[in-house]
């Protein structure tokens, strides 16, 4: 049976409309709501309910209606009970009235947020392709985060912090709006989001459950449904938040109008769709790929995807009718002005095929795709290899161009940058232009079954046939968000995320080793490097052996060092590219309290000057030389947030971007052997008119409030409350008022408190009445509760209380007159900021750093992070190991990755630092520690570079590339491409560098570059 409860008043505040009396039906509201949130709170500015379910002495088990404001008693409710509630309710306007007439009764901010979590976690746990998530704006759920007690900007969906600093300041939102989001004036019904939007920035993706959660709470939108897919081979799920919106020319009346499917949607749903917009019959249509506003090929009805189909965002398609029988004969004018001529309903091949290989139709080869779907091609010359360009043909080098651009096919900047890079790469360019069909390895599982090489070969074709035609990447762009769904869609990425895959894929589909052969390696063992290293390289090729490693893999030495028993081990590992952090030499000032763990002194706050992009490490050693740490301490750095420990900043190697300057940070002194004991973490609570319940009943935490600055120190071996009790007086000994004196004894090998001042003012205690109420045997000297582990409830400790004890032990410390009267808490309050923004300062050019400071900050010793250990096989544990990287051996084409970009959960940042580097001579001579003659000079000339323009948000990619014949520079700007002097070259835009090898001449000097690509 479900009980009933009738509300004899309801007020809504702005209708001013009285309602008479209405029935609660338990299964529509109240049950539900009970079991579902725990706790259902309905509030007005004078009385609120609480819903408890538990015990009651005289009444037993049920559900009990517990009436506070002046009143500690419950009343209960039993099956079929109906209690009447003689006074008026407020609930706002956004209404809780279902629509069956019941009223949902609002939650509590912590009620929305722990609902909204747990759907979160249940959604995370079910992904599927086809859940709808929605669109929400971030600003207002930025708002809902800071009402509801959240850190604003982490997103519960993602994930979650495991304790998340509460705040009851916040007002409740208004309605959901998204209207920052959506094109003015578009269509009300199918409101059209924005393209420059970005989640995490703009917006963030909630899904369903908990979007009609919002929705029920705060009403508004407008509302933004969008739907999970896969991408890729290894079907990836995301959400696709712009779907493919396809520009449709009716070739009837030249007519426009716009079509938006998703890009997982068929070429039968394509048609299905034109042909109900159009109002005709799907057997009297045909629908051409239009891209360019040229015909390139005719769109089969197929159970093919747009997305396989090479369709891009906002591309044009052309619909023709058939009429009477026959197809139109043409249609309008081209770009060019020319009569479209007559189209062929057979497709037209070309007999010459790529690399020597399989005829692509489609953009995938024969072998594996081109006999599944129908696709006509318009002819040889126009057909889908990259868009009405012939590529197959065979190559001379009077033919070669390189001064072609690529198409932005929707922020594909990064792509293109990536590409023009490596396609001016003298070795690839060469091999890719000859027959290079039989190094495609289909049978490697680790490779894209030779598809990937044939796209790319297929596009490089493009790009060095005669003329500046500019070249739409589409085939390839397909092929890539196959194989590497992440750069799917039509997002910014990052181009040498993309050369990265780029390499490793070509250079899987190219593999000569058909059949990899299991090796063991081998520790050094005090054995010559020369030996190892050459092993170490012997064993690399036997599985990894192609043209990719020939030009661009070299070889590097590390070296790890246990810091216990000294164990060295050295390994050498190949790499494909070289990621440079940028050091920098501006500062930051940053203020930062220091507490004593054991209780022996004030705290005091400490402001040291570090380097702006250093890390945590940087900043514990400047504390620790200000504060004069013993050899026997070590410091802990907290963020602390509304009163409470936000988090711990224990990782060395966290940069200090991370702390903003407007935060709190304090630093513990605590000592070494600390990690090995119980961490006791004291909090302190402030009670509104300093009441306390007597009983081991949960406090009241609606009448107590968070203040003062935490504490931390550590317990040596606890075992109950009393241990505690200790602790949290031997912290705030330092705080003792002059009027009173404390002293600490050990009594039976425990710790104890005794003492006040004999000097007492007017209105103390006596020192007996003090000693007896902090010696009492049968109650603490604080009043203290626990917190459990989960945060959320809290019990009253006593000094015989066993208490459970972890790696960390949370308690709450309620002050009373008596901790006042006791202790100056002004010391515990209004931490400073880590940097208080004063006057404006001059601002200094920051110096520029060289490409040789770099590789310099790349190959020194540091220390391995928490969460990177070396697992130490002489000490058998895992060890925070030094590890000190060489050059070994240099490749024939060496690439530098200018680390410019920084992420991490709370901040992402972009270095602009100029970094000079040589466009020649570069010479790493002293860098390599090889002492055998290696192939080739160690000197470098620059022939590319990959730039990013601008922040993280709407940045830009470009190339600069050198031509070598003509020995000139081009600056490569998608499709525009113009030529630039070497002077212009160098700016804070460089990201990714590319030096080839020069030739060293028999004397020593410096001759030609090396034009042979098989180095090794």
């Amino acid at each position: 049976m479900y009980k009933k409860i009738t509300l004899c008043v309801i007020k809504i505040i702005h209708s001013k409309k009285y309602i008479r009396p209405t029935e609660i039906v338990a299964p529509a509201a109240v049950c539900a709501l009970l079991r579902w949130v725990g706790t259902v709170y309905v509030l007005d500015r004078l009385r609120s309910l609480k819903w408890k379910e538990g015990r009651s002495k005289n009444r037993g088990n049920g559900w009990w209606l517990q009436l506070f404001e002046g009143m500690d008693r419950y009343v209960a409710l039993r099956p079929g009970e109906r209690v009447l509630l003689s006074w008026i309710m407020t609930i706002p306007d956004s209404g809780y009235m279902m629509e069956n007439g019941s009223i949902e009764l609002p939650c509590t901010p912590e009620e929305e947020k722990r609902i909204v979590l747990e759907l979160s976690r249940r959604a995370e746990s079910n992904l599927r392709e086809g859940n709808v998530y929605y669109v929400v704006s971030t600003r207002w759920y930025m708002g809902w985060q800071k009402y509801t007690g959240q850190p604003v900007g982490v997103f519960t969906f993602n994930e979650p912090p495991t304790e998340a600093p509460t705040s009851s300041a916040a007002d409740r939102p208004g309605p959901i709006d998204n209207s920052d989001l959506v094109l003015n004036g578009s269509d009300g019904a199918d409101p059209q989001l924005l393209r420059t939007v970005e989640e995490g920035r703009d917006y963030v993706l909630v899904p369903k459950d908990v979007w009609e959660r919002l929705y029920a709470w705060y009403k508004g939108g407008p509302v933004l449904a969008r739907k999970m897919i896969s991408a890729g081979d290894s079907k990836q799920f995301h959400v696709e938040v712009f779907p493919l919106c396809l520009t449709l020319v009716d070739a009837r009346d030249n007519s426009q109008s716009v079509v938006r499917l998703s890009k997982k949607a068929s070429l039968h749903e394509l048609y299905k769709t034109v042909c109900r917009l159009k109002g005709v019959e799907s057997e009297k249509a045909r629908i051409w790929d239009y891209f360019n506003k040229q015909k390139q090929t005719v769109l089969v009805v197929s159970n093919q995807t747009l997305e396989e189909s090479s369709l891009q965002m906002d591309q044009h398609i052309l619909l023709e009718v058939q009429i009477d029988g026959f197809w139109p004969s043409g249609f309008g004018m081209d770009s060019t002005g020319n009569d479209l001529a007559l189209v062929p309903v057979e497709p037209l091949r070309s007999s010459v095929t790529i690399a020597g290989g399989p005829t692509l139709s489609n953009g995938y080869s024969s072998s594996y795709s081109s006999n599944i779907y129908g696709v006509i091609n318009l002819s040889s010359t126009n057909g889908d290899m990259e868009d009405g360009y012939e590529s197959s043909r065979s190559m001379t080098r009077v033919d070669r161009g390189g001064l072609a651009g690529l198409q932005n096919l929707g922020n594909t900047c990064f792509m293109n940058s990536a590409i023009q890079c490596l396609v001016h790469t003298p070795p690839i360019f060469e091999y890719f232009l000859e027959d290079y069909s039989s190094e495609i390895n289909r049978q490697n599982p680790l490779g894209m079954h030779g598809e990937l090489a044939l796209a790319f070969g297929e596009l490089l074709r493009k790009l060095w046939s005669s003329g500046r035609t500019p070249v739409a990447p589409r085939a390839f762009k397909t092929k890539l968000a196959r194989f590497a769904p992440q750069f799917s869609g039509y997002n910014q990425h990052d181009s040498q995320e993309l050369l990265a895959f780029l390499l490793d894929g070509l250079h899987e589909d190219l593999n000569r080793v058909k059949q990899k052969p299991y090796i063991e390696t081998k520790d050094s063992d005090g054995r010559p490097d020369e030996e190892v290293a050459d092993e170490y390289w012997r064993y690399h090729k036997a599985r990894n052996d192609s043209i990719i490693v020939d030009v661009f893999q070299g070889q590097y030495k590390s070296t790890l060092v246990c810091p216990v028993c000294n164990k060295i081990s050295i390994t050498f590992d190949p790499f494909m590219y070289l990621s440079l952090p940028l050091p920098s030499t501006a500062t930051r000032t940053m203020t930062v309290t220091v507490f004593y763990g054991d209780g022996s002194g004030l705290p005091m706050p400490y402001t040291v000057t570090v380097l702006k992009h250093g890390c945590c490490k940087d900043l514990i050693q400047a504390l620790g030389a200000a504060c004069c740490l013993r050899t026997d301490e070590y410091l802990l750095l907290a963020e602390v947030y509304e009163h409470r420990i936000y988090r711990y900043l224990e990782n060395p190697s966290e940069v200090l971007g991370t702390i903003k300057d407007d935060e709190h940070i304090v630093a513990f002194r605590l000592p070494k052997n600390g990690a090995e004991l119980t961490r006791l973490e004291i909090a302190h609570r402030i009670g509104e008119k300093s009441l306390f319940c007597n009983t081991n009943d949960n406090l009241r935490a609606s009448e107590r409030k968070l203040f003062l600055t935490p504490l931390i120190t550590f317990l040596e071996d606890p075992q109950s409350g009393a241990d505690i009790d200790l602790a949290v007086h031997r912290m705030l000994s330092p705080l003792r008022k002059k009027g009173y004196s404390s002293s600490i004894s050990i009594r039976n090998g425990r710790e104890s408190t005794n003492g006040c001042s004999t000097q007492l003012g007017p209105g103390t205690q006596s020192a007996e009445n003090c000693e007896s109420e902090e010696m009492s045997i049968n109650s603490l000297s604080f009043h203290l509760c626990i917190m459990e582990d989960s945060g959320l409830s809290r019990r009253r400790i006593s000094k015989e209380t066993v208490i459970k004890f972890g790696r960390v032990v949370k308690v709450m410390l309620d002050w009373t007159e008596r901790e006042f009267d006791l202790y100056d808490a002004s010391y515990l309050k209004d931490l400073p900021e880590v940097h208080k923004t004063g006057l404006t300062m001059k601002k200094t050019k920051q110096e520029a750093i060289s490409l040789f400071s770099c590789l310099d900050a790349f190959l020194k010793e540091e220390p391995l992070g928490p969460d990177d250990m070396w697992y130490c096989p002489r000490c058998k544990e895992h060890r925070q190991a030094s590890k000190k990287l060489d050059l070994w051996r240099l490749p024939d084409i060496l690439v530098f990755h200018l680390k410019r970009f920084s992420y991490s959960r709370w901040l992402k940042n972009k270095l602009d630092t100029f970094v000079n580097f040589p466009t020649c001579n570069l010479d790493l001579s002293n860098y390599v520690k090889s002492n055998e003659a290696s192939e080739g000079s160690h000197v470098y000339e620059l022939y590319a570079i990959s730039n990013h323009y601008g922040g993280l948000g709407g940045g830009h990619y470009s190339a600069y590339c050198k031509l070598i014949d003509d020995n000139r520079w081009y600056h490569f700007d998608d499709a525009h491409v113009s030529p630039v002097s070497e002077d212009e070259i160098k700016t804070s835009a460089a990201y990714v560098l590319f030096y080839r090898r020069v030739r060293g001449k028999p004397n020593g000097a410096v001759g030609e570059p090396s034009h042979g690509y098989r180095a090794f």
